[in-house]
């Protein structure tokens, strides 16, 4: 019965706060799904429209009518993977190890 009961509450937590965290990803789906038919796109061509329109770096205009990739050369852009590889490769060529790496590998990622 309280394996039961604790189901329930989960799945009622679940329920409840999924649309509060999906906001960002459904508007641009939208937006993706808009520009896709408005381009009056099918098939194949909309599948590999609507996996790059759900990256990162592509921002939607705000008609949708187009949209255009983010330019990787901002600064803002730069990925926390494409962070975390310049900071390794920092602290390797400083042979920083244990807390001395720790300590600066989390400085180096906050920026």
């Amino acid at each position: 019965m309280k394996k039961l009961i604790a189901l329930v509450g989960l799945g009622f937590a679940f329920v409840v706060s999924s649309p509060v965290f999906a906001g960002d990803q459904q508007a641009k789906m939208k937006g993706c799904n808009k520009e896709a038919k408005e381009g009056g796109m099918k098939g194949d061509e909309r599948k590999a429209f609507m996996k790059k329109c759900l990256s990162k770096e592509y921002t939607l205009k705000a008609n949708g009518a187009a949209a255009t990739p983010a330019t990787p050369a901002e600064p803002a852009a730069a990925t926390q993977q494409d962070r975390m590889k310049a900071c390794n490769a920092d602290a390797k060529t400083k042979g920083l190890k244990g807390e001395e790496r720790k300590t600066f590998m989390s400085s180096c990622l906050k920026g």
